[in-house]
């Protein structure tokens, strides 16, 4: 029986390009754009509107305008839930040009924006749509003669900065848990990548959510994020993104001591024990690496294999890489597309040069593929040792450095013998040591014997220098709501 081949899906339509505020698409009050590029062909895909300062704070009082006296401040939370699941039901429908515009604006695969992307976006969304009103206090039993009880309310207009890694999934993991608790947004898309938030805004008010409810102003972080930051209307920030802006962020935002959330990056070690499923840790290591050009804050970038099974690990490794399928995001059987942008390339084999003057084998990859667009191929490194930068630092590609390890001790030190605490894995069959490895690793998430596992109801985020807070699930709804205590004298 002959295999169907899928077509290339088209050049899906760009339509909005402008900041959008108070429920208006508006063009920058400077007048000025940049371009989004395409990674694939480094060619410009359109010219989006370059928000700033101004932009900034005609956004947060649209938002602060809708908080108090619009109709979201005095709308039920059965109601706001009703609107996220229309939401939903808008991103359902246009769910294949979604993800072939998410594919055509960061360079990843649309096979895996289809598979990935767009249903983990639309599953955060109405789980946090089930929460809306679900949210409430307590009743305290105090001294005397009071009736004492908490009320759970938003924590006001929230300033939301997202990647460029998973720009659609990060729109839903910071807009789930704001709507649901009532909140207001202003969202920084990143400059790499402002297409598939814009939309979704679109689909928004499509949705019927109340104009100034959300609000986005694409721009670059020195100005519209800096601003968004600083900006005394602004309530709460969440951030994603690398540990020097969030220091950054911390500083400026103690003028105002806004509530604040960040989730940043890792050096997560991916451990395997030589009694582990070989075959599923293998693929559970490609995968936990290479998803998403490994470009994912919690890929598992450093794997320790216990000696007696590395060769064999490393051989079929590489093995895997001679097979894997470069090349345009928008053909559904590619496996890989490019680096972001030029930076991000220019970083990466910046470390693989790196990677091989300190005396890492480079078995795999470690070189461009074609002479268009940002690609790297799959690389592998061997006899990596824990000095070496491209096992201390965040590389954010398709580098893997593969170590050796003797015993759960010493795996144990070395893989918590980093600044970062993201995630963290652990491949073996026998199950106390798997909860021994949970328990002495210290990182937000410890995948066992899988990688890469994320649900909406599953708490993330990091130890360290890897963020603070925690995103979905419950813990990450507290992060926009305050506790308000109320006592009453009976």
């Amino acid at each position: 029986m002959a295999t169907v081949t899928k077509p290339k899906l088209a050049k899906p339509e760009v339509r909005q390009t402008l900041c959008f505020i108070g429920g208006e698409w508006v063009p920058s009050q400077s007048g000025k754009t940049f371009a989004t590029i395409n990674p694939a062909t480094e060619e410009p895909i359109a010219q989006v509107a370059e928000g700033d300062a101004a932009d900034i704070d005609a956004a947060a009082q649209a938002a602060r305008n809708a908080l108090e006296q619009g109709e979201w401040a005095k709308m039920d939370a059965r109601d706001r839930g009703k609107l996220m699941h229309k939401l939903c039901d808008l991103l359902e429908a246009e769910a294949e040009e979604l993800a072939a515009l998410e594919s055509l604006d960061n360079g990843k695969p649309v096979a895996d924006a289809q598979a990935a992307d767009v249903p983990l976006t639309i599953d955060c969304l109405r789980y946090y749509a089930g929460f809306a009103d679900k949210i409430q206090g307590d009743t305290i039993p105090v001294r005397g003669n009071y009736f004492t009880y908490t009320r759970k309310e938003p924590v006001g207009v929230a300033g939301q900065i997202i990647p460029w890694n998973f720009p659609m999934l990060m729109v839903a993991w910071k807009w789930g848990p704001a709507l649901a608790a009532g909140c207001t947004i202003v969202m920084k898309p990143a400059e790499q990548t402002p297409l598939t938030c814009l939309r979704m805004a679109r689909l928004a008010q499509k949705a019927g959510i109340p104009d100034g409810v959300i609000n986005v102003v694409p721009g670059y972080g020195p100005t519209a994020g800096a601003s968004l930051v600083r900006h005394p209307g602004v309530d709460k920030i969440a951030f994603t993104g690398e540990h020097l802006t969030a220091q950054t962020i911390m500083k400026d935002a103690s003028q105002t001591l806004k509530r604040l959330t960040f989730e940043l990056g890792g050096k997560s070690p991916n451990i395997i024990f030589d009694d582990a499923d070989l075959d599923a840790a293998i693929q559970g290591a490609h995968f936990g690496l290479y998803f998403n050009q490994g470009q994912c804050c919690c890929a598992g970038s450093r794997v320790f294999v216990q000696e007696s099974i590395y060769d064999q690990f490393v051989e079929r490794i590489c093995e895997l890489n001679r097979h894997r399928k470069l090349g345009n995001p928008l053909d559904p059987q590619t496996q890989q597309g490019p680096q972001v942008d030029q930076n991000q390339f220019d970083k990466i084999m910046k470390y693989i040069d790196l990677g091989k003057s300190e005396g890492a084998a480079c078995l795999s990859g470690g070189e461009r593929f074609g002479d268009r667009g940002y690609f790297v191929k799959p690389t592998v490194f061997a006899n990596v040792t824990d000095q070496m930068a491209i096992a201390k630092d965040e590389i954010f590609g398709p580098v893997m450095s593969v170590l050796k390890f003797k015993d759960m001790q010493e795996v144990i030190q070395r893989g918590n013998n980093t600044f970062y605490g993201l995630a963290a894995a652990v491949w073996t069959k026998d199950i106390a040591k798997a909860h021994q490895m949970a328990a002495a690793l210290k990182a937000g998430t410890v995948w066992v014997n899988c990688y890469d596992v994320f649900d909406a109801a599953a708490p993330f985020g990091g130890f360290k220098m890897s963020g603070m807070g925690r995103e979905l699930g419950e813990k990450g709804l507290d992060a926009y709501l305050e506790t308000k205590t109320v006592t009453v004298a009976l």
